[in-house]
């Protein structure tokens, strides 16, 4: 399983990342390209692709991009980025296009699904069916693992739109423009720089009132995760999580104080924790993929 290779595409919001690597999730080449126009950033993955194929042969292809996206196999746009509010990419077919040219199984889903996928197979969640990865950062955006899959029906999990209760005090209107103050609206990096009028929001204080609100936000998300559907473990992952560290052992703290009881979070070890791939969950997501696509089981 080892010298099998992968080539995965991970499409971000700002950049995109391709990855090739084996079945153990080792990266063999990785290249990285910004987010432009579609023709642009498409053509770009298409050429990295070509190299890898005509050097390389992998076996499956896989692809994690923002969204919202069409995730229904029967659907004739399944593989198309839809609604989403980026400039120039509604409407805009990913999967196929990238696809079409290479004899190989693809398999296509969400950029945050990969990532949570990732963290099953080799990060955080290794030996769990039932998990949610949650990245805050640009977007507020769930991986939801529910029996080892993620979650389908009408759509993918967008529980970072869900609209919660508010910190008591709490009158920002917030800065989603399809929910005003979703979770994504108060929580993510765009919001907290609209509210503080900064482009610097790791540079905000960690007393700043601010967190509060935040953490607030993310705890009432992460109630409502744990009464819809069980997870075991909460990953978190993103810039906003990662330039402001206090925030997890504070939403944790919150969402105890949320549950009253009703529900036990089990163990030892805390119930909400960092992503155990860090930055490189995105980049083996579409990787993870891949290989569940062959049916490989999860690596040693």
């Amino acid at each position: 399983m080892k010298d099998l290779l992968i080539a995965g595409v991970e499409l971000g919001g700002t950049k995109c990342i391709a990855t090739l690597a084996n079945g153990r999730g080792e990266i063999v080449d990785q290249a990285q390209f910004p987010t432009t126009t579609p023709d642009e950033t498409l053509r770009a993955l298409e050429i990295c692709l070509h190299r890898w194929w005509n050097g390389h042969r992998f076996a499956a292809l896989g692809i994690a991009s923002f969204g919202p996206v069409d995730l229904t196999p029967q659907s004739p746009s399944f593989g198309f980025i839809t609604s989403t509010p980026k400039p120039g990419w509604c409407d805009v077919d990913v999967a196929r296009r990238l696809a079409a040219p290479f004899p190989v199984p693809m398999t296509f889903d969400t950029d945050v699904n990969g990532a949570a996928i990732a963290e099953g197979c080799w990060g955080g969640a290794r030996g769990l069916s039932d998990y949610a990865y949650v990245t805050v950062g640009t977007g507020v955006g769930v991986g939801l693992i529910v029996n080892g899959l993620p979650t389908r029906g009408l759509g993918h999990c967008e529980l970072g739109h869900v609209r919660v209760p508010r910190l008591r005090g709490d009158d920002w209107p917030g800065s989603c423009p399809y929910h005003g103050d979703c979770v994504e609206g108060l929580a993510a990096g765009p919001a907290l720089k609209a509210r503080k009028q900064t482009e610097h929001v790791s540079a905000v204080p960690a007393e700043d009132p601010m967190w509060e609100s935040v953490s607030y936000a993310l705890a009432q998300m992460c109630h409502v995760m744990v009464l819809a559907s069980g997870p075991r473990r909460i990953l978190f992952g993103g810039g906003v999580i990662k330039g402001q560290p206090h925030l997890l052992s504070r939403t944790e703290a919150m969402l105890r104080d949320s549950l009253a009881g009703y529900v036990t979070l089990a163990g030892d070890k805390p119930f909400l924790q960092l992503a155990g791939l860090g930055d490189r969950a995105g980049p083996l997501g579409p990787i993870a993929m891949g290989l569940s696509l062959l049916g490989i089981p999860e690596p040693a």
